[in-house]
């Protein structure tokens, strides 16, 4: 079995989430996890708080890598 690799993150104040809001002039997609459920509790990263399962990083511009099995 392999070790898990432990990976020190900082970066403080830090929210993010991928919930469609009107209130924003940007495209937002809807988080899968989200969609599955019927909700819209599941954020990647919320500050001081924790970190998204399947939260996988973010690429330029603003784009969130996520892991949610059976989604592209």
């Amino acid at each position: 079995m392999e070790k898990e690799e432990i990976r020190i993150l900082r970066g403080g104040n830090m929210d993010i989430d991928l919930l469609p809001s009107p209130d924003v002039s940007w495209h937002i997609e809807p988080c899968p996890w989200n969609e599955d459920d019927g909700g819209q509790e599941h954020k990647c990263a919320v500050k001081n708080t924790s970190i998204c399962k399947y939260f996988r990083g973010i690429e330029p511009l603003d784009s969130v890598r996520c892991a949610y099995p059976g989604k592209q």
